[in-house]
């Protein structure tokens, strides 16, 4: 069974009086262990695809189901539990609290989820990910390639099922963002996890098994 199915997905915004669609009948599926891409250009629809996902948001239209659980169909607070336990998030921007350190970043979904020997899990999730060295450091102490690889051991410190990334490398450059993701596929690899991350990079993309171009909101098949 997939660990993740898109059936005949939509998603509209209303503006005043008009309709916006953003995505428009997608339906696909991820294979546990699996790693996929949905390349699109800006405004494709893949961030508002990925926060889908994530259940930050809810489709117009069609089910969304992640590890056997409709998340249409989850109250808010079931939702908040299910993202936090199954579900791992890399965004653009990196979103660290700026007043904890690594470790400190590392732990919050730990602590929050009161999950035992914390400490020792984020420290070798910073280990994993080349930053244990780092760990007592803000991040304004830290560089932006070492600022996404915190938030990639945060993102899979609680060993979730799934871990989706949004552009993960768009904001550094060329050569950081080779590093950073040869980091984010090696961990994929030894926790064994799914991941589908949404990119306009081809060449990021081509690093994942399988891809699929959005455009415009639909996914091109052929």
């Amino acid at each position: 069974m997939a660990l993740v199915e898109i059936k005949d997905v939509s998603k509209e915004f209303q503006q005043g009086e008009t309709i916006i669609p953003v995505l428009r009948g997608l339906s696909f599926s991820v294979q546990a262990g699996e790693t996929l891409a949905i390349v699109g250009q800006s405004g494709s629809g893949k961030s508002t695809l990925l926060s889908l996902l994530a259940g930050l948001d809810q489709p117009s239209q069609g089910s969304i189901i992640v590890d056997n659980q409709n998340l249409n169909s989850l109250s808010q607070n079931e939702l908040t539990r299910f993202r936090g336990r199954s579900i791992g998030i890399i965004f653009q921007q990196f979103h660290l609290m700026r007043s904890l350190t690594a470790l400190e970043n590392v732990l919050l979904p730990l602590d929050i989820l009161n999950i035992p020997n914390a400490e020792k899990k984020a420290l070798d999730a910073l280990e994993l990910v080349g930053l244990a060295s780092r760990a007592r450091h803000l991040p304004q102490q830290l560089s932006g390639g070492e600022c996404q690889r915190v938030a990639i051991a945060r993102a899979f410190v609680v060993e979730p099922r799934i871990l989706l990334a949004d552009e993960p490398s768009g904001n550094l450059d060329a050569a950081t963002g080779e590093k950073v993701m040869n980091v984010l596929f090696d961990a994929v690899a030894q926790r064994g996890m799914t991941l589908l991350l949404v990119t306009h990079d081809m060449h990021l993309a081509s690093r994942c098994q399988k891809r699929l171009p959005l455009v415009q909101g639909q996914l091109q098949t052929n």
